[in-house]
């Protein structure tokens, strides 16, 4: 019998998941079925309990439903506790399993695909919203040499990096206070470029050979990083290994497979 996947979110009809999930189920000659489900914004609950009535196996969740998915959720994995957001929903027996994969695809698809190493580097991670918050433990674990977080509002990076720094080292700096600071690595984890915002880095906030990263992609990445290279970022990168990276873990957490990801970023870019 064909197992039932689906990426469920408001809006949905953009999601890239189905062409991603097709292209893993292929690699590992799965029988499922991954499609879009579109949940109205007060119906989360119900179109889950729905589609597992139907005999669905597992959900991926985008915006602007993770924190519902989160109170959802019967028992979770660390990560999605600490991050308070559950992208990956996995149905087994009356439990619902809740993780959150972003903060693994963000670091895979930085050391792996990117070739960069966080162990031991500078790291500066802009914003303090559900985004940052959902890579903060991933990003802890691999042991940078420093994490800062910045945000417009500092008083909310102030309590992200004090709720996480019972794992490990991490501090919060208001923009102001980043001037003389370098740093080889900083991700942006807001969606203000979407806005045509950006955020007020100063000159010599990138290390020699340092690399910007955005954790959208495509056009929605473009603002940011031409001022990360106006900046002096050597390297930049957008998000769409990311989003294929997260999409894998999930794979992995719903049927105990890693799918090969390299291939399948280099399909969609082409496509791009």
């Amino acid at each position: 019998m064909t197992d039932r996947y689906a990426v469920v979110g408001n809006p949905v009809a953009h999601s890239l998941s189905p062409q991603i999930h097709a292209a893993f189920a292929s690699q590992s000659g799965a029988d499922l079925e991954y499609t879009r489900l579109l949940a109205p914004l007060d119906g989360f609950a119900a179109s889950v309990a729905a589609f597992r009535a139907a005999g669905g196996c597992g959900l991926n969740v985008t915006l602007p439903f993770k924190l519902e998915a989160w109170r959802l959720a019967t028992r979770r994995s660390e990560r999605a506790e600490q991050a308070e957001a559950v992208n990956t929903l996995h149905f087994d027996g009356v439990q619902i399993f809740g993780d959150n994969t972003d903060g693994a695809g963000l670091t895979r698809d930085i050391e792996l695909n990117l070739g960069r190493a966080i162990g031991g580097k500078r790291v500066l991670l802009l914003g303090a919203g559900g985004a940052a918050r959902g890579v903060m433990l991933p990003l802890i674990e691999r042991k940078p040499a420093a994490l800062v977080v910045a945000n417009r509002s500092p008083d909310k990076a102030l309590q992200l990096a004090q709720h996480f720094s019972r794992w490990g080292d991490c501090s919060a700096q208001p923009y102001a206070a980043l001037g003389g600071m370098a740093f080889d690595i900083v991700i942006n984890a807001t969606s203000a470029s979407v806005a045509g915002a950006l955020p007020p880095l100063p000159a010599g906030v990138f290390a020699a050979g340092g690399l910007a990263y955005d954790m959208m992609y495509g056009e929605k990445a473009a603002l940011f990083l031409d001022f990360a290279r106006q900046l002096g970022a050597a390297q930049t990168a957008d998000g769409l290994g990311m989003l294929v990276e997260q999409a894998a873990e999930s794979f992995f957490v719903w049927r105990g497979v890693r799918p090969q990801t390299a291939p399948v970023i280099a399909a969609l870019r082409e496509k791009r």
